[in-house]
């Protein structure tokens, strides 16, 4: 008989550990390299924006006495002023930090307070309808008719100008859109075959709303609570800039522009500077909101 020969057990391979991977739709932004730039930058400037009491050279408000030319005019950038001062002396870095404060909270704040108004207006016209739907979607096109900044303009106007008259303006102004995109998507919801079995189980409104309807809009009100950040920034900064706004010595970085822009051609760093961290932060949140709408929906993917 001829004798088996015993075969030694081949070598089992070491484990390989797969790279670390964030899971769900962080992990899907950091893999999207447009999200990861606009979420590194809104990082930097909130951290910059809250830490600005600490970190700051000067006081905002402080007309430093070598904060001016001989002539009195503006410091270019120095190594003392990096980004050189403005035309009372102060430290525009200092100026900008600040003023990066005020910027987010009221975009935050209006945004959220308009994205609030707009959803409830959404949701209620779109699940109930009836009398009280048309009326709030009626009240919501007249409010669509005129235009944005000349509503908030005259809003403005009307009030004495202060930080949270300012939120309170913008956010008057912006809720017309969330309200009209959520309503859309309620009035589709109310009407699928799930929710009509629901009713015909003997399903109450408040069952359906909380239960069904309320998850299937949450992806929205993400998607438009950081677009619409975006504009509300941009459009305090117009406010400020137009002197109706944030009012100095309070900085903004609308007001920061508004207060230089004499010195444009003479000192072009009073308006570059301002401008360039408004547009930084808008596009920033644009691009992690788009981002947010493919990962979200991808039926929306490429839409504007």
């Amino acid at each position: 008989m001829p004798m088996s020969v015993a075969t030694a057990p081949e070598p089992v391979p070491a484990a390989r550990h797969a790279p670390f991977q964030p899971p769900g739709i962080v992990g899907q932004l950091l893999r999207r390299p447009l999200a990861l730039f606009g979420l590194v930058v809104i990082l930097a400037i909130v951290v910059l924006a809250v830490t600005a009491p600490w970190i700051v050279p000067f006081d905002p408000n402080e007309q430093t006495f070598d904060g001016l030319t001989l002539e009195g005019s503006p410091l270019a950038p120095n190594a003392r002023f990096w980004l050189g001062t403005d035309l009372l002396g102060r430290d525009l870095l200092s100026r900008l930090l600040y003023g990066a404060r005020t910027s987010l909270l009221i975009g935050i704040a209006a945004n959220g307070i308009a994205v609030a108004i707009g959803a409830f207006v959404g949701i209620v016209a779109g699940f109930f309808g009836g009398i009280v739907g048309a009326a709030l979607m009626r009240f919501t096109d007249l409010m669509m008719a005129f235009p944005a900044l000349l509503l908030a303009i005259v809003l403005a106007a009307l009030f004495h100008p202060s930080l949270w008259i300012v939120v309170l303006v913008i956010a008057m102004v912006n809720w017309v859109q969330v309200a009209r995109i959520i309503y859309t998507e309620t009035r589709s919801l109310a009407q699928r075959e799930f929710i009509e079995a629901e009713r015909g189980l003997g399903a109450g409104n408040a069952r359906i709303l909380f239960r069904h309807v309320l998850p299937h809009l949450l992806s929205t009100v993400v998607v438009w609570g950081t677009l619409g950040i975006s504009t509300t920034t941009l459009l305090e900064a117009t406010l400020s800039y137009l002197g109706i706004g944030v009012q100095p010595p309070t900085p903004s970085w609308g007001n920061i522009i508004f207060e230089n822009q004499t010195y444009f051609t003479s000192a072009p760093w009073l308006v570059f500077f301002p401008g360039l961290v408004i547009i930084l932060l808008a596009l920033s949140f644009n691009l992690v909101g788009d981002a947010l709408r493919d990962i979200l929906d991808p039926t929306q993917k490429g839409r504007h």
